[in-house]
């Protein structure tokens, strides 16, 4: 009982430090993103400055929920990083050549032009290998007893790919609304024009995703349309039909935080959703959250330190955020 209880509270750490990463570093990949279709370079400044103070520890999250996988279900982590190996490096070597361009953009006079490419290549990629990572968890990977027995490049498949393309639509969508909320002017109606187009495409993308998915996996399609399953999950596309309209609707009536929030509520719809499809999986199809668990004792020492770190994290998140409230404008920024 207290071993399931343990599982069951280290799955939801991870899942809430994978969560709390898409959110936070999603809006400023998101950025980058829509870097190169800015209206001007004033305005590709006002962006980056918009995040320059608080993205590298946005990435706190995902240092999180890598360790706690490691931590926590290390049979699990043992499958799914050689089976992700390439498009994991893909994104370190992309996220590395973005976090440079912040330092050098500001200073460089005739390169500049190079960090702008470095800011937007390093966003796309990472981005897209995310969701291509995404996609080829969903479909499972090639277990032969606990070790991975598939090739380097069984993640990318055509699903795989679409997922990838799909999240850097959402990524695009969190960007956008995120510069309604902090941004004036010009660059403000830019993207509140913008807004209405990624909603659709981002929309295309949730349907097609979830048409596929139960489509090439019996057991999701079981999980989602058997009786009664399908009356007691009926309500996560009546919340996803609602959210959709008050974001639609925010952005029609010019609301500046509201945009913002209800991109991440379609986030978060999409990851219950997500969740709901795979549990209790840690590597579909094959290995449980149970059979991946590290022992009891190892996690119960792990959580004592988790109990103190996460509400550290929160807390100077929410300071930094404070802090750097407010609109950003060309003035002032990162130099």
């Amino acid at each position: 009982m207290v071993e399931t209880q343990l599982t069951l509270i280290w799955t939801g750490i991870v899942g809430f430090a994978v969560f709390m990463y898409v959110l936070r570093d999603g809006f400023d990949l998101g950025l980058g993103i829509l870097f190169p279709f800015a209206p001007s370079d004033r305005d590709r400044d006002i962006m980056m400055n918009s995040v320059a103070p608080i993205w590298d520890f946005n990435e706190t999250w995902l240092v999180l929920g890598g360790a706690g996988l490691f931590a926590a279900f290390p049979l699990a982590y043992a499958i799914v990083l050689p089976a992700l190996y390439l498009p994991l490096l893909a994104m370190l070597i992309a996220l590395i050549f973005r976090g440079v361009a912040f330092e050098f953009r500001f200073k460089a006079n005739k390169s500049r032009f190079l960090w702008n490419i470095a800011f937007n290549v390093g966003s796309l990629v990472a981005t897209f290998v995310q969701g291509a990572a995404l996609g080829a968890f969903i479909q499972g990977f090639q277990v032969e007893g606990r070790d991975f027995a598939g090739g380097m490049f069984d993640w990318l498949t055509p699903f795989a790919v679409v997922c990838g393309i799909a999240l850097v639509a959402g990524y695009a969508l969190l960007g956008c609304t995120w510069l309604i909320w902090r941004s004036e002017g010009s660059l403000q109606n830019w993207a509140y024009h913008l807004a209405k187009t990624l909603l659709i495409v981002v929309l295309g993308f949730i349907l097609l995703v979830s048409i596929w998915t139960p489509l090439n996996h019996e057991g999701i399609a079981a999980r989602w349309f058997s009786w009664p399953n399908i009356v007691f999950l009926s309500p996560v596309p009546l919340i996803t039909a609602g959210i959709t309209y008050m974001l639609w609707r925010s952005v029609t009536e010019r609301l500046e935080v509201q945009p913002f929030v209800w991109s991440m509520a379609l986030f978060l719809v999409s990851f219950v959703g997500l969740a709901v499809s795979v549990w209790p999986y840690v590597v579909p199809p094959h290995i449980t959250i149970w059979d991946a668990s590290s022992p009891p004792e190892s996690q119960v020492f792990l959580l004592i330190g988790m109990m103190f770190l996460i509400p550290t994290i929160l807390a100077y998140t929410a300071f930094s955020y404070w802090v750097f409230r407010g609109k950003v404008t060309g003035e002032t920024g990162y130099h």
